[in-house]
């Protein structure tokens, strides 16, 4: 069978290493002209997306290029000292296995552990595709696969021309991100510092292997904003209307900001859909189910995603009609308790009052210096518990792994649950 994956960035790859493994023919076509190596901005990969990272084989080249961002120093008005903390104090209330990784980074990793099996196509898009699996790219080329698979994020492509326009399936939680890649002239290695004030925090961080910093902007309104996802000038004139009365460092990091080349800016939006297929057509990652960018734990839950639907058309034998299903029903508990902590996270990460400003700050003193055991337990309290990643356990697939002939061969079952 052959599979089209639009989109090359984390959940397209993942889903390519598997099929491949599991004997299918895969074609990932990618918008942009080449795989991007900007550095992108800090992603997460919680306990069960790591325990599929090390199965992939993929362990190594993760952990050499974690942030090893570990230090976390805040700057809030009113407080005469900033608030300072040891990040792996917080990661290890959440998480018992944690890698925090560029997000390019992570799919340079996954596109070279795929470049060699899978066809690559850049700087062209999908513009139509047939119930028959028919499709045509922006290119005017015309192919016919089996199935297509929607990994091109929360804007998707796919999702757009399949199940409709995006306005019908995303909840706006009430904030946005900005990441833009700036000169690092405060020197910070293993750090983040930063400023908190009330709807909004602006900060920069080094990572480990780059010579640039990022510059990061969160900030809450009382409305959507209105604008485009791809108006770069539009977006960063957003930006300096939110922040250009912040001190600290803010107004230089606008400046950077409004320079940058590698410029991030999204709403904090939530994707609803009853279903992610339709067809021959099937959603994984933030196409189908982004819970809400920085707050839910998306690129977890996308390695999650990408490492099940691969596993269930392979033990359906490539038959979608029974694949699809039982994909959508066993990652949807997952999806679901992913959504409700976003809610949550995206209503605290950033204060609405003073009093909310001053009880963060209080929460971050205690955090640093409470046993990791009670940070634990109270870490499970709220909407579906900050650990929520941790009780995940995907389940195992029977693998038709390819042999070195080109032949299929079934192989053995992968041992107990993942974790």
């Amino acid at each position: 069978m052959h599979v089209l994956i639009s989109g090359a960035s984390v959940a397209g790859p993942a889903l390519a290493y598997w099929l491949v493994r599991y004997g299918f023919d895969v074609t990932v076509v990618e918008r942009a002209p080449a795989l991007r190596k900007a550095g992108g901005h800090a992603v997460d990969l919680f306990r069960p997306a790591m325990d599929i990272v090390e199965r992939m084989g993929l362990l190594g080249p993760v952990l050499e290029h974690k942030t090893g961002t570990e230090r976390l120093v805040m700057s809030v008005p009113g407080r005469a000292r900033p608030v300072e903390m040891d990040t792996r104090r917080l990661v290890a209330a959440i998480s018992d296995r944690h890698v925090e990784i560029m997000r390019d980074d992570l799919g340079e990793i996954l596109y070279d552990a795929t470049r060699d099996d899978v066809e690559y196509v850049f700087a062209d898009s999908i513009a139509a595709i047939g119930q028959d699996g028919e499709v045509r790219f922006d290119s005017g080329r015309a192919r016919g696969f089996d199935l297509v698979i929607g990994a091109d994020g929360l804007h998707s492509n796919v999702r757009r021309l399949v199940f409709g326009p995006e306005s019908r399936f995303a909840t706006w939680i009430g904030a946005y991100l900005a990441v833009a890649s700036v000169p690092n002239h405060l020197g910070l290695d293993g750090r983040m510092e930063g400023v908190l004030d009330i709807d909004r925090l602006a900060g920069m961080y080094g990572a480990a292997g780059l010579d640039e910093a990022r510059a990061l902007f969160l900030f809450r309104t009382p409305e959507p904003l209105d604008y485009h996802h791809r108006d770069t000038a539009r977006q960063r004139r957003l930006l300096r209307e939110h922040f250009a009365d912040l001190g600290w460092e803010t107004p230089r990091l606008l400046d950077e900001a409004d320079r940058a080349e590698a410029f991030y800016f999204d709403s904090i939006t939530q994707l609803r859909l009853d279903t992610w297929s339709r067809g021959r057509v099937s959603l994984v990652g933030d196409a189908g189910y982004c819970p809400g960018p920085a707050v839910g734990g998306s690129t977890s839950l996308a390695v999650v995603g990408a490492y099940v639907l691969a596993g269930e058309l392979a033990l359906a034998g490539g038959d979608h009609e029974r694949a699809f299903p039982a994909y959508e029903a066993e990652i949807g508990d997952y999806v679901r308790r992913s959504r409700a902590f976003a809610l949550s996270a995206a209503k605290r990460l950033v204060p609405r009052t003073r009093l909310d400003l001053w009880g963060l700050a209080q929460a971050v003193r205690l955090l640093a210096v409470l046993p990791t055991t009670v940070t634990r337990a109270a870490s499970k309290i709220g909407a579906g518990g900050a650990r929520l990643h941790d009780s995940i356990r995907p389940k195992d697939y029977p693998a038709l792994l390819r042999s070195a002939s080109g032949q299929h061969a079934l192989g053995a079952e992968l041992g107990g649950d993942l974790g």
